[in-house]
């Protein structure tokens, strides 16, 4: 009986009973009660009638994994069925998902409550974007870097969202999009980055929050490989970074950043600025590590993230940052962070 409820979508579906149904496989479920809620929820996400539901679930239940299920269906019919969807049927989802976003991640207590949904719904607005986006949705980035100046949670949710973009372009993006819809969307971000850098070095400069000055340095560590080297170089962008380094809540973010940067290749135009960020570095890096210290020491006496992260990025960045600026490497300190 509540199978055949739940498989009768001409009305709106029982979510009280579709949240014990997804309990039972997640959760509280006997074997055989597992098992008979699996092959409900198999069919129910193989119907092309049951995303019509996700925003009536999504309104209607509390519970976790309840959320997911419907986010699963949603991603599904944007994976594939997506630009069959008559045009008002795509733009009211995109406009909740939207709505629910912001919704959530403006509030300090909703975003940290709901972090991980958030989160998911961050990859459900993206995998739309990639389908809308430039063509249909031209005021994409112009409407989040609008949305990300009410509020810092938001603002840190906008950052995590560009992130997922930039990923979603230049690294996971074969075999998904045609290169031609990879091309325009490679010239949108670049024609529309100015907006993307300004907000970048705004919240650098003006932002006293940890959590919103580490998604904008992970946001922008997404990003340099590829932007147009005048926002690197032509731009405060290497300084502000670099204020960042000695504090160590931002260090290893700020390393990875930099490294980036050391990895262009540049030709010589940009020689006297790499050697500038290079003598303005390695002066921080003294007061950090003086001469007489002993490295492997301080290596085994660090923390794990510190051993795992922080020395072997600072090997990695004084090479590459000592190629560019023609410099002979430190050997001892590059080898010491190495063997750590």
């Amino acid at each position: 009986m509540a199978a055949e409820k739940l498989r009768d979508l001409s009305q709106p579906i029982d979510v009280t009973l579709l949240d014990a149904t997804v309990e039972s496989f997640y959760a509280t479920g006997s074997k055989d009660e597992r098992a008979a809620a699996d092959s409900i929820l198999r069919e129910l996400k193989a119907n092309p009638d049951t995303w019509l539901q996700v925003v009536h679930i999504l309104q209607s239940t509390r519970s976790t994994h309840t959320k997911y299920f419907a986010l699963q269906v949603l991603e599904g019919v944007i994976k594939y069925r997506w630009n069959a969807l008559p045009v008002e049927q795509r733009d009211g989802m995109k406009n909740y998902i939207s709505e629910v976003i912001v919704q959530l991640s403006g509030d300090e207590g909703s975003f940290r409550a709901e972090r991980l949904y958030v989160n998911k719904l961050n990859v459900i607005l993206v995998q739309i974007v990639k389908h809308e986006w430039p063509a249909k949705w031209r005021s994409f980035i112009p409407d989040l870097v609008k949305a990300a100046k009410t509020s810092e949670t938001l603002c840190e949710n906008c950052m995590a969202i560009l992130k997922l973009l930039s990923e979603e372009v230049f690294d996971f993006s074969k075999g998904e999009m045609t290169q031609q819809k990879i091309k325009e969307m490679k010239e949108s971000l670049n024609r529309q980055f100015l907006l993307i850098h300004e907000l970048c070095l705004y919240v650098l400069s003006a932002s006293q929050r940890p959590e919103l000055i580490r998604s904008t340095l992970s946001a922008l560590h997404a990003y340099l490989s590829w932007i147009p080297l005048g926002y690197i170089f032509e731009s405060p962008l290497l300084e502000t970074l670099l204020k960042f380094f000695p504090e160590p809540a931002y260090r290893n973010l700020t390393l990875q950043c930099l490294s980036e940067v050391a990895a262009l290749n540049c030709g010589d135009f940009y020689n006297g600025q790499y050697v500038k960020m290079y003598g303005i570095f390695m002066g921080q890096l003294q007061a950090m590590l003086p001469l007489n210290i002993n490295i492997p020491k301080a290596y085994s006496n660090g923390s794990d993230e510190e051993q795992a992260s922080l020395l072997r990025a600072l090997g990695n960045f004084l090479s590459l940052w000592s190629k560019m600026c023609g410099f002979s490497l430190n050997f001892r300190l590059y080898m010491c962070v190495n063997e750590g």
